[in-house]
């Protein structure tokens, strides 16, 4: 048993509370009405994006703990621990909100993205190793903040909008950085460090680098084509 657990426990209840009691908070506009669960859903995920003590501060955390750049595996800061386990939660939520409310060929790709980060974060929280290396992943949640504010936006019928274009141009120049920078930074950490890390979390980490790379690639050229070549 880790204690890790309870704050993943705790934080998958926290999440569900949470998207209970969106609507309340949020209330649809009409043309979201039709979809309210992935209203409720979508401001969630928002809300784990921009978590102030977690995903964002994540490149506050290699500044002020340099040495963690050098050793992803055993080194982490303080309350790193939790945040990773904070994030398994959300996950976990997040996956059981699309598998009860969506159709799974509308939803497999994003079910296989969680599946991944909760096996691959799921160990970190186990292990007490590679914390760091979650870390980096949890860079990616920046642009998460503008890839979900884009979506509310469309269910908001905003598309022709000023916000959503200055949204469309900050949400591009982040994934490039966030997304797909840092997963080509994880990759090479990972080819390079090959001898320091064990077999088996040698192979998970090839594996789930080998299925987000290219996923975020298409999702990048999903992006461009609709909201810059239409």
């Amino acid at each position: 048993f880790s204690p890790g657990l309870l704050v993943v426990a705790g934080s998958f209840a926290a999440f569900r509370l949470l998207n209970r009691g969106l609507e309340r908070l949020v209330p649809p506009p009409p043309s979201a009405r039709r979809n309210r669960w992935k209203w409720r859903n979508i401001w969630t995920s928002l809300a784990h994006s921009a978590l102030p003590d977690t995903d964002n501060l994540s490149p506050c955390r290699f500044y002020l703990h340099p040495e963690m750049s050098k050793d992803l595996v055993g080194t982490h800061p303080p309350g790193a621990h939790s945040l990773v386990a904070v994030s398994v939660g959300y996950f976990l939520e997040d996956f059981v909100d699309m598998l009860c409310n969506q159709k799974l060929h509308q939803s497999w790709e994003l079910l296989f993205h969680h599946s991944v980060v909760i096996i691959c974060f799921g160990i970190a929280v186990l292990l007490h190793q590679y914390v760091g290396f979650a870390l980096v992943a949890l860079l990616v949640e920046i642009n998460s903040i503008f890839l979900h504010l884009r979506q509310i936006l469309l269910m908001a019928n905003l598309v022709h909008t000023t916000c959503y274009r200055l949204n469309s141009l900050i949400n591009l120049g982040t994934y490039v950085v966030f997304r797909i920078a840092t997963l080509a930074w994880m990759t090479r950490w990972l080819f390079l460090n090959r001898q320091n890390v064990p077999p088996a979390a040698y192979a998970v980490g090839t594996v789930g680098m080998a299925i987000m790379t290219p996923m975020n690639i298409i999702l990048f050229y999903r992006l461009l084509r609709s909201d810059f070549f239409k």
